[in-house]
């Protein structure tokens, strides 16, 4: 048994190292884009509404261009989205319908909404009302119920009561009693003491034994054959320990969000790289070899940004082998090929967007 590793990143140069990260471990992978990733994508200076969605469709079409070009699966995901951001959830599912009209499959391959802020009777009736549009482009929905602690892209659920931190069975078998009617394609993010951020030992209190009770939980209620009958998620991976994450997978969690860690890990290769080269980074002219040799081999960004990658790569490999997914698919041999261009015989993309501007003008 093995989970998938799902990284957010914010940066054609954080998909790229996700990927990368992938085909050196034989691993499939899952990237995310997030209401503030999309903002951050296309530009922090668009104010437009829109500007998340945007932002979140172009990194898709990023991953889409160059993914086959790394030989692993890849699923490309969407993360929270509260009540408020569902305009931002609209933009993306509208640009999966046009996707779909063209290639036959949406953009992303699945969508999360998070409506825990929400009572469970309107966040499930959302989920409902959303998964009744994906099914039939067979997207796969993620929803939370139940609080994960700390904060992510405007949930503030820092100083939520501890007791919330955790969902019951019976929230549970709601969630899939209403979705399972829908269709089978949806994952349950239930808390189980998660927290977003890492933080010190014995500040969190994580309980991934209580996953295994939801699972026997819907198993009695349902008759099923299956000892794990329900999809689970884990958020907040960052920081856990290897025991604690091996008895989330054992117990049904299928996907593991992990942000924190590799953020830093991003960081620390920049960091590590100045600090090494910080004489040759203080002009354009003049280091330690002499004050007229140039310095753009150290300052080029394609160098500093490369240890970066180099150093999330290391980072999200660690975590590849605590989710037991090293391994478990041989990169493909195949030809690389983009995703984003179709013949002019059913339709060119570019050709759509061109025929676009001579409107305008």
């Amino acid at each position: 048994m093995f989970s998938c590793l799902l990284l957010p990143p914010s940066s054609s140069s954080t998909a790229n190292a996700c990927l990368e990260a992938a085909a050196k471990n034989n691993s499939p992978v899952m990237i995310q884009v997030s209401n503030g990733g999309g903002a951050f994508m296309v530009g922090k200076t668009v104010k437009d509404p829109n500007a998340a969605a945007a932002g979140s469709v172009a990194l898709a079409y990023h991953v889409r261009a160059v993914a086959k070009y790394y030989g692993i699966p890849v699923v490309l995901h969407s993360d929270h989205c509260a009540k408020k951001l569902l305009p931002w959830f609209d933009g993306m599912l509208q640009a999966d319908k046009d996707y779909f009209k063209m290639f036959g499959e949406p953009l992303f391959s699945s969508h999360m909404l998070d409506l825990s802020e929400e009572p469970d009777e309107e966040n499930i009736a959302i989920c409902v009302k959303y998964f009744k549009e994906m099914a039939p482009m067979k997207i796969w929905l993620e929803m939370e119920i139940g609080i994960t602690g700390g904060e992510e892209d405007g949930v503030n659920n820092e100083n939520v009561d501890p007791e919330k931190l955790y969902t019951t069975p019976q929230q549970v078998y709601a969630v899939y009693e209403a979705l399972s009617k829908i269709g089978p394609m949806f994952s349950i993010a239930a808390a189980f003491g998660n927290v977003h951020g890492v933080y010190k030992p014995g500040n969190v209190k994580l309980s991934p034994e209580r996953l295994l009770t939801h699972q026997e939980y819907t198993k009695e209620k349902i008759g099923s054959e299956l000892d794990r009958p329900i999809f689970l998620v884990m958020h907040g991976g960052s920081g856990s320990t290897d025991d604690e994450i091996k008895l989330a997978v054992d117990n049904g969690v299928i996907k593991m969000n992990i942000d924190t860690d590799t953020q830093w890990a991003y960081w620390n290769g920049l960091r590590q790289f100045e600090a090494e080269k910080r004489e040759y980074l203080q002009g354009q002219i003049g280091n330690p070899d002499g004050p007229d040799k140039p310095n753009k081999k150290y300052y080029d960004p394609r160098v500093w940004i490369r240890k970066a990658e180099e150093s999330m790569v290391e980072r999200v490999g660690e975590s590849m082998e605590r989710l037991g997914s090293v391994g478990q698919y041989p990169k493909s041999s195949e030809p690389g090929s983009q995703q984003c261009i179709v013949s002019k015989k059913k339709g060119n993309v570019m050709g759509g967007m061109v025929a676009g501007i001579k409107k305008i003008f």
